[in-house]
């Protein structure tokens, strides 16, 4: 198998005027607590290690002050770690000298902000085009790839305008052409859409997943709303006080929480609709409950599985990758699963 695109391994920063010291006693066990008692310094992220592959939405989630900023900041240096190791197509990113590391993050890496961080003395065609600039692209070259990307958020007929003309989402897409325009390996997004409504929200999060069909990045998102890591997340990792707590897809996190922790995000967020098939089976029901009739695969949505086990009065027969059947499900154990799911609501 091949290497991941970006590999993180025992990763630590932290923050204060003695890190070595703060440093030794986490290798020691310490809690981060006990280590901001006896040094005064902060554990910003705590012996975190990862891999990120090729082509997915690897979303970084948790509460205000878990380490996902810190994190993705790390991913790209514009915080230094005080110890590990950052491997981004076999690169030892962590390692490399700051001449180097600019060169590098210009060809390899873009990164889009919550706060937008658009120029107000710049046109949109300008402000897309920033990044070529520095990168010392003519003029010519840097408007034909600035266009190009705005055409694709369908913002092209805006490209004379400036950002206090633009509404939030409109800002936002600037700043996601920005990214886009200087055609990045990778794409770090930091809380990006936080700062809109939630339609514009839900609008933004469509665009960035039409985009990625097509071109296929690899991008590190970081949000704490976990509706948003569900919809657009490949796989989600959770933080908590610097920490990795868990890390799977939205099914696995949704259906093998690791803790309390991780369960308390579910509160008030509709489960049900991530549901599979293999969820759904009745516990009394085995394979050899399987009278020949109607199977679906284990992966099948609740929506596809209530549409084949209501039109019909048998058990269902679900079945694994090898077309073997792994259970049966039923009107009855598809309503109690969901029933139970409710009450998390």
């Amino acid at each position: 198998m091949a290497d991941a695109k970006i590999q993180v391994r025992n990763l630590y920063k932290i923050f204060g005027r003695r890190p070595e010291a703060a440093f030794g006693l986490l290798k020691q066990g310490r809690t981060k607590d006990e280590v901001f008692k006896q040094t005064g310094n902060v554990c910003g992220v705590n012996d975190v290690s990862f891999d990120v592959e090729e082509g997915e939405i690897y979303v970084l989630m948790g509460l205000s002050g878990s380490g996902k900023s810190t994190l993705i900041r790390l991913i790209n240096r514009l915080v230094e770690p005080t110890a590990g190791a950052i491997r981004i197509d076999g690169v030892d990113v962590a390692s490399l000298p700051q001449a180097e590391l600019l060169k590098w993050r210009r060809k390899h890496m873009a990164m889009v902000f919550q706060s937008f961080a658009l120029m107000p003395h710049r046109n949109v065609l300008d402000n897309v085009g920033f990044g070529l600039d520095i990168a010392g692209c003519k003029r010519a070259e840097r408007d034909d790839a600035s266009m190009k990307v705005l055409r694709q958020v369908g913002l092209d007929t805006y490209a004379s305008k400036y950002p206090s003309q633009l509404s939030g989402g409109m800002q936002q897409r600037v700043g996601l052409a920005r990214a886009l325009a200087v055609d990045p390996d990778i794409l770090l997004m930091d809380e990006a859409f936080s700062a809109l409504d939630p339609l514009k929200r839900i609008e933004m999060q469509g665009l960035m997943l039409d985009l990625q069909r097509e071109q296929k990045r690899t991008i590190l998102f970081v949000s704490h709303d976990l509706e948003e890591a569900l919809r657009i997340g490949t796989r989600i990792a959770i933080m908590e006080g610097g920490n990795l707590v868990q890390v799977g897809t939205a099914h696995q996190i949704i259906t093998q929480p690791a803790d309390d922790y991780v369960r308390k995000f579910f509160k008030g967020v509709d489960t049900a609709r991530y549901l599979t098939a293999a969820d759904l089976m009745d516990p009394a029901l085995n394979g050899r409950s399987y009278n020949g009739g109607p199977r679906v695969p284990a992966a099948t949505s609740l929506n596809d599985a209530m549409k084949t086990v209501l039109s019909l009065d048998v058990p269902v027969g679900v079945i694994d990758g090898k077309d073997q059947i792994m259970g049966c499900m039923t009107a009855k154990s598809l309503l109690i699963k969901i029933s139970q799911e409710a009450r998390h609501v």
